[in-house]
């Protein structure tokens, strides 16, 4: 997933706001205490998520793939008064652990929690200004045709994971393996659509943010 020098890493670590203390004890919790903890945001994405968010002041954001809550707390940090945070997530294993940090942050009345599959919760929910896509694979292009022509013109969607550790670049991983291929087909489908422009940013795993035209 990194792909820069450690060093490198470090230092712009060191060069960027810090998290706060809710999100530094989530961050020292799930990699202590969580399955496959290498899927939590982390500081700089975390980071970047909440100045997108600050940007955009979004009074909807949708967050498609909660694992342990740490990016639904940053992007919560750009809602504008009276905003709200849906995040959806699959796993009941987490909900406890997801409902505790949200509760003790400063957003607490601002974040609602769905469990459950993204597919059948997402039309029930009005429509966002910010989304972040970082859940199974296979179903980012369902998530982002479900969405498009739903959000009005200047909101983003930001998509996790689209580089997938360098594997989309090669095509025998392309033809066998189900995620490559689908996160393949998303970042072509992305950018051939006229509705939106796009960057597929090298950070971490790939980040692709796309803003509806």
């Amino acid at each position: 997933m990194e792909f820069i020098p450690e060093e490198l890493a470090r230092y712009a670590e060191m060069h960027t706001e810090a998290e706060s203390q809710l999100l530094a004890e989530l961050n020292r919790d799930t990699y202590a205490n969580v399955l496959i903890p290498r899927m939590l945001s982390g500081h700089i994405q975390g980071r970047i998520l909440s100045m997108f968010s600050k940007i955009i002041q979004p009074e909807v954001i949708l967050e498609i793939g909660t694992y342990t809550g740490y990016s639904a707390l940053c992007m919560a940090e750009g809602l504008v008064e009276g905003g709200v945070l849906h995040t959806i997530d699959i796993n009941e294993e987490l909900e406890n652990r997801i409902k505790d940090y949200f509760s003790r942050s400063a957003f607490a009345d601002q974040l609602r929690f769905h469990l459950g599959n993204a597919l059948e919760i997402i039309p029930g929910l009005p429509a966002p200004d910010l989304v972040f896509i970082d859940a199974d694979k296979e179903n980012y292009l369902n998530y982002y045709e479900m969405l498009v022509p739903r959000m009005k013109r200047g909101s983003v969607l930001i998509a996790d994971n689209v580089l997938w550790s360098g594997k989309v670049l090669d095509e025998e991983e392309r033809s066998r393996d189900e995620e490559t291929r689908a996160l393949h087909s998303f970042n072509e489908r992305i950018r051939n659509d006229d509705r939106v422009e796009n960057v597929l940013m090298p950070v971490r795993d790939g980040l692709m943010i796309i803003r509806i035209k």
